[in-house]
């Protein structure tokens, strides 16, 4: 075993990337899908030399008329994941606090009676799953189960890569009070729907969303002070502490303009007021989106030169979703995004310079946006082969995607991504997590994930299994430097040259 694990990172010292210029097919082929998808699976290549790289590329850009009704078979035992956040909250999160408040009771009043039921006991538990987990967190894993099964299963890659890319734009953590029961409906309504549709509508999509307006505290800004009542109120709201300047600031710094995009501090002052009244409908029910003109400051507006009209209530944010989505700073600060995830952590400038001119002329198209990256030459360019650092997720699904795995269990790989550093919905900065090497690749990094390729070839992992270890390597053979093929051939078992080929740095890059 120690030789599994040293070998890989001993190769990470004698690894060259490619040269410049044109990829072969093959690597070509490879190169689109670790971009495109995450990652080939056996036939994936000659699937695609078939139908050539530009049909491929237009198809998932199209994912409506790629079929992909097996997915559905894959889901269909994670009920949690259709439920509104209301149905979630009545149904698990409600029984959760009962059960808590119960079991408080009891140890405070010796003379309760003892036994309390636990929540999952009052709600029945799912057959196959742990009778003892907490409701709230099979919700959470359900949702991290689904997420890997789409990525490893789905037809349709790119959708499934761009909604890994605009949540994590987006970012909401889970584990911040009640947005555990707002995430499904988040990610199912918020971000999936829109990711190769209009910004626009996207950007409004978050802004609206239960989940973002309570991780960043909007839900509680209202236009008086703190202690004061607003206008025509005899009496503070409850819970309400005056004006959040909170997701204003992250909606220009992350979200559209970029740190350097040219606002101010009175901006963010603005942009805050601009989003008073826009708030939740019992937070603790699941209810939904309301603007409540009662906490609205009703006052004339200024942002970025812009003026907004006194009087305009629910509007006033809206032009500025208006305002922002249209900013040449947003154009820039988007392209080069997704430029960084698609093409290298260092953007080439002109490429960034064609995708933003893009996203301008179509007023945000992100369709258009994605194809004029995926088609660049930049893209298909030599220097950018291997020149991307998988994410622990991404390096968990392109390893299953590649052995083929049969997935009948995915809670084992949530508990993976959890010891590989990135527990999926649980990223607390609104940064999200970083998509570039220098957050991913250490001594210990490359452990962990050898230890997983280990566990996997072996199957080791409860619920996961691979048939035919063989059936992978054909996939990397002829992108694997000499020295690489020649280490993994001297491995002992099938079991052991999969565990190599998945733990060499050649297949944590992308």
């Amino acid at each position: 075993m120690k030789r599994l694990v040293a070998l890989p990172i001993a190769l990470a010292l004698i690894v060259t990337l490619a040269d410049a210029g044109t990829l072969t097919s093959q690597r070509a082929i490879t190169h689109v899908l670790n971009r495109v998808a995450f990652g080939p699976r056996p036939g994936d290549v000659e699937r695609v030399r078939a139908i050539g790289i530009p049909r491929y590329v237009d198809q998932q850009l199209h994912p409506e008329r790629l079929a992909d009704a097996e997915i559905g078979n894959v889901l269909a035992s994670l009920t949690t994941i259709g439920m509104s956040s209301r149905d979630i909250a009545e149904r698990f999160e409600a029984p959760m606090l009962q059960a808590r408040r119960a079991r408080r009771t009891a140890a405070a009043d010796s003379s309760a009676p003892s036994g309390v039921p636990s929540a999952a006991a009052a709600l029945g538990a799912r057959p196959g799953r742990d009778p003892q987990m907490e409701p709230a967190n099979r919700v959470m894993i359900e949702l991290a189960e689904q997420k890997l099964l789409r990525a490893v299963y789905s037809e349709r890659q790119l959708q499934e890569v761009l909604t890994d890319f605009w949540f994590n734009h987006f970012n909401v953590d889970a584990r911040k009070g009640p947005d555990r029961f707002m995430l499904t409906e988040y990610e199912r309504e918020a971000i999936r729907p829109h990711v190769l549709g209009r910004f626009r509508d996207l950007l409004e999509s978050t802004a609206r969303s239960p989940a973002m307006l309570f991780y960043l505290d909007n839900w509680m800004s209202a236009a008086a002070p703190d202690g004061a009542p607003p206008p025509g109120q005899t009496a503070r709201p409850l819970n309400r502490r005056g004006l959040n300047e909170n997701y204003a600031r992250e909606l220009m710094e992350l979200h559209t303009l970029g740190i350097d995009g040219g606002y101010t501090q009175q901006d963010v002052i603005e942009v805050a007021r601009a989003f008073t009244g826009w708030t939740i409908d019992n937070p603790r029910l699941g209810g939904g989106f309301r603007f409540q003109p009662r906490l609205h400051d009703a006052g004339e507006k200024l942002v970025l030169g812009h003026r907004i009209e006194a009087g305009g209530g629910i509007s006033d944010g809206e032009q500025v979703l208006d305002i922002l989505a249209e900013h040449p700073s947003t154009a820039r600060f988007i392209a080069t995004g997704l430029v960084r995830r698609f093409v290298s952590d260092r953007p080439p400038a002109s490429l960034v310079n064609r995708a933003a001119a893009r996203f301008r002329s179509t007023r945000g198209d992100l369709r258009e946006v994605m194809r004029t990256i995926l088609t660049s030459p930049d893209f298909l360019s030599a220097a950018g082969y291997g020149a991307k650092i998988k994410t622990p997720y991404e390096f968990v699904v392109s390893t299953l995607r590649a052995a083929a795995a049969d997935v009948r269990d995915a809670r084992p790989l949530v508990r993976s991504l959890q010891q590989l550093g990135m527990p999926l919905y649980q990223c607390q900065p609104p940064t999200g997590y970083q998509d570039s090497a220098d957050a991913w690749m250490n001594t210990g990094a490359l452990v962990n994930r050898m230890n997983f390729a280990v566990a996997l070839a072996n199957n080791q992992l409860r619920g996961i299994s691979i048939a035919d270890p063989e059936s992978a390597r054909g996939l990397f053979g002829p992108e694997l430097p000499d020295s690489t093929r020649a280490a993994i051939a001297k491995a002992a078992t099938p079991g052991q040259a999969l565990a190599l080929t998945f733990g060499s740095p050649e297949f944590q890059r992308r």
